[in-house]
């Protein structure tokens, strides 16, 4: 399905891709091949969560239970991007800035249609496409041009 707006939810471990139109909506889950292994270092409970290790971005090192995301995982989540107009990037962590970045060096025709990067936490899908169409006829506005989706 071809269309001209998509919002994305993408996390370290999945992407949640929905395309939509004005009466349709595509939905595509892609699974991250990164696994966390918690090796010991936090305290508490948190231990089991995330391992050890220290970053200045907060992230841990692969040896303390996080691996960065795979460069395949951001490439197969921008091939399906290809082709639409106008993109939302949205997610809890800095994966979503990072996915951006690497549209902007790697992917270039799809990081020139990534509108806008917004923090959101899990929401639903349709609670996604909703967000994505205020937005995008808020950007639209802005840009002086009629909403398209």
């Amino acid at each position: 399905m071809t269309t001209y707006h998509a919002v994305v939810w993408i996390d370290g471990s999945e992407a949640h891709v929905l395309m939509f139109d004005r009466e349709h909506v595509e939905s595509q889950r892609i699974k991250s091949r990164t696994h966390h292994k918690a090796t010991g270092g936090h305290v508490g409970s948190h231990q089991l969560m995330h391992g050890r290790g220290d970053s200045a971005s907060g992230r841990h090192t692969p040896q303390g239970g996080h691996a960065e995301t795979g460069k395949d995982y951001f490439e197969q989540v921008a091939k399906e991007l290809e082709g639409v107009h106008e993109i939302l990037l949205t997610g809890p962590g800095q994966t979503k800035n990072e996915f951006h970045d690497y549209c902007k060096n790697n992917a270039k025709a799809v990081g020139k249609t990534i509108a806008g990067v917004v923090t959101t936490d899990h929401p639903t899908d349709p609670q996604l496409v909703a967000l994505a169409r205020q937005y995008f006829l808020k950007f639209d506005k802005m840009q002086g041009d009629p909403a398209h989706g």
